[in-house]
């Protein structure tokens, strides 16, 4: 599920980044999106490819690894997201959610450490 009015556009962040269309409440599920998971065998397989980048951690020990499918992979990374994502290890699925009021053409972000306020270094900003 992905409502009707979201869309790829260009970033500012750099790339592509994911916005909406309209105004969106906050608390609002924007999308659920269906994840193919990998062991941690393919992880490590992964790990040397560019799709390092768009998989997520994935099960209780996060060995694992997903990667979702849908727009999930192309939502930015910020510190200030407005936005959050929930796995759902067992019916294999990532939601993403609203966390505040979103504005009409706003890019949407989600933070890359899985809550939406976590300031710790991502991997592509850490020094």
């Amino acid at each position: 599920m992905i409502l009707p009015f979201l869309f790829v556009g260009p970033s500012q962040s750099g790339g592509r980044g994911m916005f909406t269309a309209e105004q969106i409440e906050e608390s609002t599920v924007i999308e659920i999106s269906p994840v193919i998971v990998m062991n941690k065998n393919e992880r490590k397989l992964l790990d040397q490819t560019l799709l390092h980048d768009y998989i997520f951690e994935w099960g209780a020990e996060r060995n694992e690894c997903c990667m979702a499918l849908g727009y999930v992979p192309l939502y930015n990374h910020s510190y200030r997201s407005n936005c959050e994502y929930e796995m759902d290890f067992d019916n294999q699925l990532i939601r993403i959610k609203t966390i505040r009021f979103i504005k009409t053409g706003e890019e949407l972000f989600i933070n890359y450490n899985g809550n939406w306020n976590d300031r710790k270094p991502v991997w592509f900003d850490a020094k």
